[in-house]
Protein backbone atom coordinates (compact mmCIF):
# COMPACT_ATOMS: atom_id res chain seq x y z
CA UNK A 1 0.00 0.00 0.00
CA UNK A 2 1.64 3.10 -0.94
CA UNK A 3 2.39 5.67 1.75
CA UNK A 4 0.23 8.98 1.45
CA UNK A 5 1.71 12.36 1.66
CA UNK A 6 0.40 13.83 4.90
CA UNK A 7 -0.43 16.81 3.51
CA UNK A 8 -2.88 15.31 1.52
CA UNK A 9 -5.19 14.70 4.89
CA UNK A 10 -7.99 17.18 5.26
CA UNK A 11 -6.82 17.31 9.26
CA UNK A 12 -3.42 18.35 8.26
CA UNK A 13 -4.35 20.69 5.82
CA UNK A 14 -6.84 22.15 8.23
CA UNK A 15 -4.50 22.33 11.12
CA UNK A 16 -1.87 23.54 8.86
CA UNK A 17 -4.30 26.78 7.78
CA UNK A 18 -5.05 27.25 11.90
CA UNK A 19 -1.51 27.68 12.45
CA UNK A 20 -0.95 30.21 10.04
CA UNK A 21 -3.26 32.16 10.73
CA UNK A 22 -3.12 32.29 14.44
CA UNK A 23 0.43 32.96 14.50
CA UNK A 24 -0.67 36.17 11.95
CA UNK A 25 -3.12 36.93 14.04
CA UNK A 26 -0.79 36.92 17.31
CA UNK A 27 1.71 39.24 15.63
CA UNK A 28 -1.09 41.56 14.56
CA UNK A 29 -2.20 41.79 18.28
CA UNK A 30 0.82 41.99 20.23
CA UNK A 31 1.25 45.24 20.41
CA UNK A 32 -1.89 45.00 23.19
CA UNK A 33 -0.50 42.38 25.39
CA UNK A 34 -3.48 40.13 24.85
CA UNK A 35 -3.64 36.25 23.24
CA UNK A 36 -5.79 35.07 20.48
CA UNK A 37 -8.20 34.10 23.30
CA UNK A 38 -8.48 37.40 24.79
CA UNK A 39 -9.21 38.66 21.99
CA UNK A 40 -12.51 36.08 21.27
CA UNK A 41 -13.40 36.74 24.64
CA UNK A 42 -13.50 40.48 24.54
CA UNK A 43 -14.97 40.44 21.15
CA UNK A 44 -17.91 38.49 22.57
CA UNK A 45 -18.36 40.18 25.85
CA UNK A 46 -18.23 44.01 23.52
CA UNK A 47 -21.81 42.97 23.11
CA UNK A 48 -22.26 44.61 26.26
CA UNK A 49 -24.90 41.42 27.18
CA UNK A 50 -22.41 39.44 30.12
CA UNK A 51 -22.15 36.19 29.67
CA UNK A 52 -22.06 32.81 31.93
CA UNK A 53 -19.09 31.20 32.11
CA UNK A 54 -20.60 28.02 30.28
CA UNK A 55 -22.21 30.27 27.59
CA UNK A 56 -18.99 32.05 27.21
CA UNK A 57 -16.65 28.95 26.97
CA UNK A 58 -18.78 27.52 24.03
CA UNK A 59 -18.72 30.88 22.34
CA UNK A 60 -15.19 31.31 22.43
CA UNK A 61 -14.16 27.71 21.97
CA UNK A 62 -12.49 27.13 24.92
CA UNK A 63 -13.04 24.21 27.33
CA UNK A 64 -14.07 25.69 31.21
CA UNK A 65 -10.30 25.19 32.73
CA UNK A 66 -8.95 27.05 30.18
CA UNK A 67 -11.50 29.91 30.21
CA UNK A 68 -11.35 30.11 33.76
CA UNK A 69 -7.48 31.05 33.26
CA UNK A 70 -7.80 33.52 30.65
CA UNK A 71 -10.85 35.23 32.76
CA UNK A 72 -8.61 35.43 35.96
CA UNK A 73 -6.04 37.11 33.80
CA UNK A 74 -8.54 39.87 31.86
CA UNK A 75 -9.69 40.19 35.36
CA UNK A 76 -6.32 41.42 36.91
CA UNK A 77 -5.63 43.13 34.07
CA UNK A 78 -9.32 45.18 34.44
CA UNK A 79 -10.59 44.34 31.20
CA UNK A 80 -13.49 42.17 32.31
CA UNK A 81 -15.10 41.23 35.92
CA UNK A 82 -17.56 38.77 37.20
CA UNK A 83 -20.94 39.58 38.62
CA UNK A 84 -23.83 37.76 39.87
CA UNK A 85 -26.64 37.28 37.76
CA UNK A 86 -29.42 39.61 39.03
CA UNK A 87 -31.98 36.60 38.29
CA UNK A 88 -29.92 34.09 39.90
CA UNK A 89 -27.37 34.75 42.64
CA UNK A 90 -25.55 31.85 42.27
CA UNK A 91 -24.78 32.01 38.85
CA UNK A 92 -21.74 34.49 38.01
CA UNK A 93 -21.97 36.74 34.85
CA UNK A 94 -18.53 38.01 32.95
CA UNK A 95 -18.80 41.68 31.57
CA UNK A 96 -16.37 43.79 29.72
CA UNK A 97 -15.06 47.19 31.26
CA UNK A 98 -14.72 50.28 30.21
CA UNK A 99 -11.09 49.63 29.49
CA UNK A 100 -12.36 46.14 28.03
CA UNK A 101 -14.44 48.22 25.29
CA UNK A 102 -11.45 50.41 24.53
CA UNK A 103 -8.97 47.66 23.92
CA UNK A 104 -11.02 45.65 22.27
CA UNK A 105 -12.09 49.02 19.57
CA UNK A 106 -8.33 49.22 18.88
CA UNK A 107 -8.16 45.38 18.36
CA UNK A 108 -10.62 45.05 16.56
CA UNK A 109 -8.69 47.87 13.88
CA UNK A 110 -5.41 44.80 14.13
CA UNK A 111 -7.57 42.04 13.58
CA UNK A 112 -9.53 43.46 10.47
CA UNK A 113 -6.10 44.51 8.63
CA UNK A 114 -5.32 41.34 9.56
CA UNK A 115 -7.86 39.45 7.35
CA UNK A 116 -7.96 42.15 4.62
CA UNK A 117 -4.43 41.07 4.23
CA UNK A 118 -5.53 37.32 3.78
CA UNK A 119 -8.31 38.55 1.67
CA UNK A 120 -6.04 40.42 -0.37
CA UNK A 121 -4.18 37.07 -0.71
CA UNK A 122 -6.69 35.26 -1.50
CA UNK A 123 -9.64 37.94 -3.41
CA UNK A 124 -13.00 38.25 -1.94
CA UNK A 125 -14.36 35.86 -4.10
CA UNK A 126 -12.15 32.77 -3.01
CA UNK A 127 -12.41 34.38 0.79
CA UNK A 128 -16.35 34.01 0.31
CA UNK A 129 -15.77 30.70 -0.96
CA UNK A 130 -13.72 29.54 2.16
CA UNK A 131 -15.89 30.89 5.04
CA UNK A 132 -18.74 29.21 3.31
CA UNK A 133 -17.20 26.05 2.80
CA UNK A 134 -15.65 26.29 6.34
CA UNK A 135 -19.28 27.47 7.93
CA UNK A 136 -20.81 23.69 5.71
CA UNK A 137 -17.96 22.05 7.39
CA UNK A 138 -18.68 23.02 10.79
CA UNK A 139 -22.18 22.67 10.54
CA UNK A 140 -22.16 19.14 9.51
CA UNK A 141 -19.90 17.93 11.77
CA UNK A 142 -22.24 19.21 14.66
CA UNK A 143 -24.97 17.09 12.64
CA UNK A 144 -23.38 13.71 12.74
Amino acid sequence: MPEQDISQYLAYLLASANRRMRLGLAQSIAAEEVTEEHWRILQVLADEQGRSMGDLAELVLLNHPALTKNIDKLVSRGLVQRAADAADSRRVLVYITDLGLETVSRLKKSVDAHHHVIEEALGPRKTSQLKKLLETFIDECEAN
